[in-house]
């Protein structure tokens, strides 16, 4: 395993492994995932918010949501029949930190998250039950 020492957005001087690397650029190489992690930056989501809020089949859904929990992007948690998703805790690997605030910097400033702002808003208005089918 490659790895070399560098210096994070928070002035840590940390390893970084190449193939940790690759996975979260991989992870990061879809416009679906990095939506996903827009969607649950300060909240925990059910699968089925996720899958209603990307308008995606659920198998799809829950193949972006194995790449980032694989890249440890998020994590995840049951709750009887139905998982829940969340941003990686502040207690991450510091590579993880940093690409997640670089992600919440670069998608702030693009445009066109108003109109994601506002998908997630009416998603988060509709009753979970009605969305998991319960």
């Amino acid at each position: 395993m490659l790895c070399w020492f560098c210096v994070s957005l928070y002035d840590e001087t940390q390893e970084v492994c190449l193939d940790a690397v690759v996975t979260i650029a991989k992870a990061l190489a879809d416009a679906n995932r990095l939506r996903i992690l827009f969607a649950l930056d300060g909240r925990e989501l059910c699968v089925c918010q996720i899958t209603e809020f990307l308008s995606l089949a659920p198998s799809t859904t829950s193949k972006h949501l194995s790449i980032l929990r694989h890249a440890r992007l998020i994590t995840s948690r049951k709750d009887s029949r139905w998982m829940y998703y969340s941003l990686a805790a502040q207690d991450s690997a510091p590579e993880v930190k940093s690409i997640l605030a670089w992600v919440r910097q670069s998608l702030d400033r693009q445009a066109g998250m108003t109109s994601e702002s506002r998908r997630l808003e009416k998603v988060l208005k509709l009753p979970v039950e009605s969305l998991c089918g319960t």
